[in-house]
């Protein structure tokens, strides 16, 4: 249900989703609950949780023992679509150090830890010059470390998207000197200045604005049921599943599933997918890699 449709405010609804949300997830919530997040007072929040039991009486019961709203066992969310992935991504925001856990809509989370990463240094001052940059389509000089240099040094670039391999945020820019578009890593940025009129448009760009279809498949080698729980773990249809890839991200997506060799031959225990079209896919990397050099 959108507040469009419904007639209810775009911050009422924000409370509603905030309840089904902590209903689903958690189970319960009360009134301090919606009073601590959105800093509205008690009758309000009181207000919302009766608009919700008159909106979705089924989902909905107040346990006078213990004083909470709990969900009901004939709970169908309205307002909220369950996604796993934002509830997760949530707990790993708090366990990355990216967000405190007041600033989620979660509460009663269970113990959770997810594999510790050195976080690489971005320098927001360079970030947020490098945006208002992106912005203008201008192009800028910037003092850069790249590991096949020994020396750092002042180049212009033009920027016009940013990247991540999972890892590490590039900039996506053409370069002045070279005549050609690559990645700049933002660790290796040491300074800037200046702005100037753009060295070429983001349009001419044409390995980022290509996308071309991955496609995943199980290992050969898996039996028929560990076939089966793979394509349920990478939400496969048919054993299969097509993942558009920008041709400018193509490798390290190759890097980060392990097939940017040839995954067939690694043990399927260790493995467990594999490329269904790798000529396709080969032939793709190797046009990238002919017009892009990879972030130095």
């Amino acid at each position: 249900m959108k507040a469009d449709d419904s007639g209810i405010r775009w911050g009422v609804e924000q409370r509603l989703e905030f309840i089904e949300f902590r209903l689903f997830w958690e189970g319960s919530l009360n009134r301090s609950d919606i009073t601590r997040y959105f800093g509205v007072s008690v009758p309000q929040a009181s207000n919302d949780l009766s608009r919700y039991q008159d909106l979705a009486p089924n989902n909905i019961e107040y346990d006078r023992s213990d004083k909470r709203y709990l969900a009901s066992k004939r709970f169908k969310p309205i307002f909220l679509k369950p996604d796993a992935d934002r509830y997760l991504n949530q707990l790993r925001s708090i366990s990355d150090g990216v967000l405190p856990a007041q600033q989620t809509w979660l509460s009663n989370t269970p113990e959770f830890e997810s594999m510790p990463l050195p976080r690489r240094r971005v320098d927001p001052a360079f970030l947020r010059t490098l945006l208002a940059t992106i912005r203008e389509k201008r192009s800028i000089q910037i003092h850069y470390q790249s590991l096949t240099r020994a020396d750092a040094v002042w180049r212009w670039i033009t920027p016009h998207a940013l990247g991540s391999d999972g890892f590490r945020w590039h900039v996506r820019a053409f370069c002045h000197e070279e005549r050609i578009f690559k990645d700049f890593l933002l660790p290796r940025f040491l300074d800037l200045k200046g702005q100037a009129e753009p060295g070429a448009p983001a349009e001419a760009d044409h390995i980022w604005a290509e996308h071309i279809d991955v496609v995943l498949v199980p290992h050969p080698d898996l039996t028929k049921s560990q076939r089966r729980v793979v394509a349920l773990d990478f939400g496969m249809i048919g054993e299969s599943i097509k993942v558009p890839v920008r041709l400018a991200l193509l490798y390290y997506f190759l890097k980060r599933l392990n097939l940017d060799g040839d995954a067939e031959r690694r043990p399927s225990k260790e493995q467990h997918i594999v490329l269904g079209n790798k000529a396709d896919v080969r032939a793709g990397l190797k046009r990238a890699q002919e017009q892009m050099p990879l972030a130095a």
